[in-house]
């Protein structure tokens, strides 16, 4: 297949009209990034902040233009409001013909499925959609993540992965996904499917090795689509492996997304667990409930002798836990075997699935579901009391 040019979406987008202005978004200089990759296209529209919300039916034009081109599988266009633009111009006599035809069937998002304006995105289908976060990087969130959403697989449920980390995408090594995803009508995508899991990333459609050069905006809007834009179908639970840290994406999800919980990962030292409250107390704020924490890189058995060394010290999340008032859902060891079929695209609780570690993730994901279906019976009215 051809790859679509930049210059013939250019051409396409020339056709749709600024209400305010009667001015085409390239004549505006709105479009300031395209990018195609084996059918699928990304636009940028660069808007005026105190426009955005308005420009909805706008941003909608766009995709439904690029769609129709031929050999687009998919569109996506999102608003990024880096400067104030200029004061709307009047409308030229001579645009005046087009402004209707380009997008006066667009009046705002589909029903249920709202993109800006800060109201609730609705994922239907999912009954669950479950965060699992860390305050820091580099504490195996990920790894933790993936093999959650198998280890709920293996107990029984229907599960779909998300991953949300725009500039540091892990699903594709993770799962030994190469493939793209695919679009039957050229509006939503379907996800790739991996070891009985639904699975989407952004690291699906752009190359491992592009930089993701966007600001909060952008990455929200994105995040926003990768939800609402696909077809996930009938899940028990939809796994987010979260950015690490509490900024623009985690507020997105936590704000804008019904999220019917939080997992926190942490490794055992004190800067790692500090990083970790962080993040906890980010989700209490908007009031999601934490469903527990994981302590990662508990400790370390060698592989020879079976000597057991706590590299990180030991027990720090389950004493965060106590303190914090919130469950202690497990431990989980550092592992050569966790961390090659990670990297490999075969994760342990499906190569290794009668391991002990593989055993941990499925016990883990089984008081996690507990804890959730606790919360859905109503147990959150009542104070989450630990007794020890």
């Amino acid at each position: 297949m051809a790859e679509i040019s930049e210059s013939a979406i250019r051409k396409v987008l020339e056709t749709v009209i600024d209400p305010a202005t009667g001015r085409s978004v390239e004549a505006l200089g709105m479009v300031s990034g395209i990018a195609t990759r084996a059918g699928h296209v990304a636009v940028t529209l660069d808007v005026d902040p105190a426009r955005g919300t308005a420009l909805e039916p706008l941003r909608q034009a766009c995709e439904q233009a690029i769609r129709a081109m031929p050999g687009v599988l998919s569109a996506t266009a999102v608003m990024t409001a880096e400067r104030a633009a200029p004061p709307p111009r009047p409308a030229a006599p001579s645009a005046q013909g087009n402004h209707g035809h380009a997008h006066g069937h667009n009046h705002g998002a589909p029903a249920g499925k709202t993109t800006g304006g800060g109201g609730r995105i609705d994922v239907p289908g999912v009954k669950h959609i479950v965060a699992v976060a860390s305050g820091k990087g580099g504490v195996g969130k990920s790894t933790t993540a993936v093999n959650l959403a198998l280890g709920l697989a293996a107990n029984g449920l229907s599960v779909g992965l998300l991953d949300a980390d725009i500039y540091g995408p892990s699903m594709p090594r993770m799962l030994g996904v190469t493939e793209k995803p695919e679009s039957t009508d050229g509006k939503q995508l379907k996800p790739i499917e991996r070891f009985g899991l639904k699975t989407m990333s952004i690291g699906y459609i752009v190359n491992e090795d592009t930089p993701m050069i966007w600001r909060g905006p952008m990455v929200s809007s994105a995040l926003e689509q990768m939800l609402r834009d696909v077809t996930w179908g009938d899940l028990d639970v939809l796994v987010v492996d979260m950015p690490p840290g509490t900024g623009d994406a985690q507020l997105t999800l936590a704000q804008r997304v019904a999220l019917a919980g939080a997992v926190i990962v942490s490794t055992p030292q004190d800067i790692a667990l500090v990083d970790a409250r962080k993040g906890l107390n980010m989700f209490r704020k908007v009031a999601v409930p934490v469903l527990g924490i994981v302590e990662n890189m508990s400790y370390f058995l060698c592989p020879k002798c079976g000597e057991r060394s706590e590299i990180f010290g030991h027990g720090g999340a389950r004493e965060e836990a106590v303190k914090l008032g919130v469950p202690f859902l497990g431990e989980v060891p550092l592992h050569l075997d966790i961390r090659t079929t990670s990297d490999s695209g075969h994760p342990i609780v499906v190569s290794k699935p009668d391991s002990p570690h593989a055993q941990v993730y499925k016990n883990i994901a089984g008081r996690m579901w507990k804890q959730l279906s606790a919360n859905q019976r109503g147990a959150r009215k009542a104070p989450n009391i630990v007794v020890q």
